[in-house]
């Protein structure tokens, strides 16, 4: 009886939210930014904002709650930050093996608009893994600052596309395609690549890669040897990342925050301030939520997500180990 009970009141709490779109049990991406100081006194503010994870403009729908994309959630507080004369300066907090190439694109054009509207200074510093998409955000930074543990680089593109049809001969199931051209269909899941769609693909690939690195030998000066050393699209560590010139030093987080208030012209005693859309008690510059974290609702979490490719055929700038 009481196990009854307390479904009903679980049905009855549905469907009140049903009824009611304001009334929310979790903290989710429709809350408003609001700001927080982390540490600091004096005049003059430096935001603190984290790019974790991988990089895409999906967002992430729960059950009890979403969580923006993290080209939303970074754009919009980049657009906030523009409003706040005070912010003088902001620390991109990047650990993430990248993410797909256009919003990949989307944040390093967006943080470069960010620069020249607000004269703020951008300072990146990479965490654990900085990589691919997660390097190519850094590039828009006025400095890049790498961890000590940092594996960075993978400046690359990766194309992905699921293939099923062997499973389903095994089974034996089929799909009918009519199609207007002999490539509309290319990427299909369902056949092998010809010979010719391996070449497209293969082109497409290089005007990517060379985009990459183009703007890898543009924002950090490097060519010759060292060029051609990145263009393999292998990793780095932190030391390897500074001979190269893909860094410019090695710190921790705390000091980059510092490194960054000089660059602004702040004394040492400015505000280090984040924008989150929960208040967290005991909140430190290592926080990477921009909200409190809701109960996952899942019968059984095997945490595959961590380990599957992207499940979107299509190009990414991503290490792909890191998935």
């Amino acid at each position: 009886m009481r196990n009854v009970r307390w479904l009903l009141c679980l049905a009855l709490i549905f469907l009140l939210a049903g009824c009611f779109q304001r009334v929310r049990l979790f903290s989710d991406a429709s809350d408003p930014l609001m700001e927080y100081i982390l540490s600091g006194e004096g005049p003059g503010k430096v935001l603190l904002l984290s790019l974790d994870g991988v990089i895409s403009d999906q967002p992430n729908r729960g059950v009890f709650s979403s969580k923006p994309s993290m080209v939303q959630d970074v754009v919009s507080q980049l657009d906030k930050a523009s409003k706040d004369d005070e912010i003088k300066a902001v620390v991109l907090k990047i650990n993430s093996p990248g993410g797909t190439v256009t919003a990949s694109d989307i944040l390093y054009h967006e943080i470069m608009e960010f620069k020249k509207r607000s004269k703020a200074k951008v300072l990146a510093v990479q965490m654990d893994v900085a990589a691919s998409g997660g390097y190519y955000v850094s590039l828009a930074a006025d400095k890049i600052i790498a961890h000590p543990t940092t594996i960075t680089g993978s400046v690359g593109v990766i194309f992905l596309s699921p293939e099923l049809y062997g499973l389903m001969d095994k089974i034996g199931v089929g799909v009918s395609v009519a199609k207007s051209g002999r490539n509309k269909d290319m990427g299909s899941p369902f056949r092998p690549a010809t010979a010719e769609e391996r070449t497209i693909v293969s082109s497409m690939i290089d005007d990517m890669a060379q985009r990459f690195l183009g703007l890898v030998g543009e924002r950090r000066g490097i060519t010759g040897e060292k060029l051609e050393e990145v263009a393999t699209a292998r990793i780095f560590t932190a030391n390897q990342a500074k001979e190269l010139g893909l860094v410019d030093e090695l710190a921790h987080l705390p000091e980059a925050l510092q490194e960054a208030k000089e660059m602004a012209g702040l004394s040492p005693e400015a505000e280090v301030v984040v924008y989150r859309r929960t208040e967290y008690p005991n909140d430190t510059v290592y926080n990477a939520q921009a909200m409190a974290a809701s109960p996952r609702f899942s019968l059984v979490d095997l945490g595959l997500e961590n380990y599957l490719p992207p499940a979107r055929a299509g190009a990414y700038y991503l290490w792909l180990p890191q998935r």
